[in-house]
């Protein structure tokens, strides 16, 4: 079975009400990124961020799979499917996809202060004083700016292995992530998902200037199942 590997990025999410993670002003959610999204806002404003993060969490909650989740999680069928995702949702899982690499962490999930590797399921708000097992603060399981990406090499790993590569509501601008480019084999086809479409242009690519919906439908329809 061919390896269809697929990167996503907020593109992906957005048809299901989730908002994109930055807007053009530097801002998310009317936010700096830098007091929300860094150990130092951490650090200096704990229940800003924890806030920051229930909001999201909530209304993560309150949305569902969009139908290109759905078309992704059905190629399975026909592909051996890999997600490497940028998103902190549970969308692709919900939908039905089994093997998904989150690059940035997951907003259901929280983790020890103490102990990175000490994580667990979290649907509920977190706040001051959630403590894990050894009494340290909880945190959410997200990968702040600054902070390692701990699924990178994962992910480069698998990026080497790709028969196809479908890109879907991303830039692919910022790293690490943009860095995966460079791991997939040179010929490998290339599609890339995006209604404002900002990659290099390089052989073997194809181009599906779409919201995520619409483009997976042309991208199925590109194959005779």
């Amino acid at each position: 079975m061919k390896h269809l590997v697929v990167l996503t990025g907020a593109g992906m999410s957005a048809e299901s009400g989730i908002k994109t993670f930055r807007d053009a002003d530097g801002l998310w959610e009317g936010h700096d990124v830098m007091e929300v999204a860094t150990p130092e806002g951490f650090h200096a404003n704990p229940e800003l961020v924890l806030d920051f993060y229930n909001q999201r969490r909530r209304q993560l909650l309150e949305v569902e799979p969009n139908p290109a989740h759905f078309d992704l999680a059905e190629l399975e069928k026909h592909f051996k499917v890999t997600i490497i995702t940028q998103n902190i949702d549970d969308l692709h899982e919900r939908a039905g996809s089994s093997n998904v690499i989150h690059l940035h962490g997951e907003l259901l999930k929280v983790r020890s202060t103490y102990d990175k590797s000490d994580i667990q399921q979290w649907t509920n708000d977190l706040c001051l004083g959630d403590l894990c097992p050894k009494g340290h603060q909880l945190r959410p399981h997200i990968v702040w700016f600054g902070e390692d990406v701990p699924m990178i090499e994962k992910a480069m790993d698998i990026c080497a292995t790709a028969d196809k590569l479908l890109i879907i509501g991303t830039s692919m601008q910022v790293y690490p992530a943009a860095g995966l480019m460079h791991y997939i084999p040179q010929q490998t086809p290339t599609y890339l998902i995006d209604p404002k479409p900002n990659i290099e242009s390089k052989e073997n690519l194809t181009v599906i200037a779409e919201r995520a919906t619409v483009g997976m439908k042309m991208f199925i329809s590109y194959f005779n199942f």
